[in-house]
Formats: structure tokens, C-alpha cells, sequence
């Protein structure tokens, strides 16, 4: 999978998805760690990537302001779960292609996931 990560992504959950084979960028090795959240979705889009964050925000943005975006994953998650949370979204990455999750909105959680479709 192609994933541009926001900023408050983990780092171990950063390295955990380069080393299950995932192209992984994020917002500050493009230089956009301070850029709107606006901003990130249209460079995800544009870059053909998938969002990834754990920021309940963008949820408002694809669905309220209808942003577009090329599918975004939230984690809900904390230090005490994230290894429950990286079980959950092995299953998404490994279920559905690229091309499926760009046209969802997932939030992954501790053993359990929900996925909407964008419109």
C-alpha cells in the first residue's frame, strides 16, 4: 500500500508498516508537518495515497465539508494498545486493495474495525 501518515502517527507504527512492505511517506518528509489538514488530503490525493491518522478531524472533512481525499484510515489508538490496534489493521491492509480503501473511511480500533464509503 501507498500511505502518507500524518503527524501524529507513531513512529513504531511508522516502521511497523515499512516493515510489512508498505510504502510509507509522511507529512514531514515532504516538509508539510505544518501544513493545513486540508492541504494533506489534496497531497495524498494527488500522490495517489492513502491518509492515515489518528486525528478524529478529518472525519468532519471527508464527510461534513466533503473533501476529497483518496481514502483515510483513523486509528484509534494509544501506547497501551497499539499492537491490538496494528492486528486490526494488518487485517485491513491485507483484506482490501489500494483501489477498495481509496473509496473508504476506516476507523481501526482493538480488535474490531468499521469502514464507511466515501461518496
Amino acid at each position: 500500500m501507498r500511505i502518507l501518515t500524518y503527524q501524529d502517527i507513531y513512529q513504531v507504527t511508522i516502521e511497523w508498516l515499512k516493515e510489512n512492505g508498505h510504502n510509507v511517506v509522511t507529512a514531514k518528509d515532504l516538509g508539510m508537518q505544518r501544513s493545513s489538514d486540508e492541504e494533506l488530503l489534496i497531497k495524498a490525493k494527488a500522490m495517489n495515497m492513502l491518509f492515515l491518522t489518528r486525528d478524529k478531524d478529518f472525519g468532519a472533512l471527508v464527510f461534513l465539508k466533503q473533501k476529497p481525499c483518496c481514502g483515510v484510515i483513523l486509528l484509534r489508538m494509544s501506547p497501551k494498545n497499539i499492537k491490538k490496534v496494528h492486528q486490526e489493521l494488518r487485517i485491513i491492509l491485507n483484506e482490501y486493495s489500494q483501489k477498495q480503501l481509496a473509496s473508504f473511511f476506516c476507523v481501526v480500533e482493538p480488535n474490531r474495525h468499521r469502514i464507511r464509503h466515501l461518496s
